[in-house]
């Protein structure tokens, strides 16, 4: 287990667990606007360590959750989360306030989070296979690869649950 809780700590952990992919440390970048926004309201005191996993989005889907799944050693640990969409298109994103949404981002949004009450993850790393509305809401995959990192560190024999259902 991790026994120094500080972000050196968990870096050192998780640096071994990582391997043989190449991570290259760095404090320039800062939190990312999808990891900072969630932990503001989870921790407004800023009192925890964070260390941050960059996606490389030039690696296939099945890369993101295989190294879900090396990361799955830490998750008695430490809190390992990962934010992102799972309909995410902005060009074709609705301004209107209160306009009901796409009807292939309602039929890909349900059918992921059918997929993941089923625990049938293969089908959610493999979601080029799944048709227009996939391509739709995932033009590009940066925004929908985190939920890969969050499966493969899932314990498989929990059953997820459906937090929220709404659309905005």
């Amino acid at each position: 287990g991790i026994r120094d809780s500080s972000v050196t700590g968990v870096q050192t952990c998780a640096l071994p667990i990582l391997t043989p992919t190449t991570v290259v440390q760095t404090q320039a970048w800062g939190l990312d606007h999808g990891t900072w926004s969630v932990l503001l309201k989870m921790f407004p005191a800023a009192d925890i360590p964070v260390v941050q996993l960059s996606v490389d989005g030039t690696q296939p889907p099945r890369f993101h959750f295989e190294l879900g799944r090396r990361l799955a050693a830490l998750r008695n640990d430490v809190l390992i989360f990962a934010t992102g969409n799972i309909v995410h298109n902005l060009p074709q994103a609705i301004r209107t306030p209160n306009a009901p949404p796409y009807p292939w981002a309602v039929e890909f949004d349900a059918l992921v989070k059918d997929r993941l009450v089923a625990g049938d993850w293969s089908t959610l790393v493999d979601y080029g296979t799944l048709g227009v509305a996939a391509s739709l809401s995932i033009p590009t995959p940066d925004h929908y690869l985190p939920l890969l990192y969050a499966l493969g560190a899932a314990d498989p024999d929990r059953k997820s649950t459906r937090l929220n259902s709404s659309h905005t």
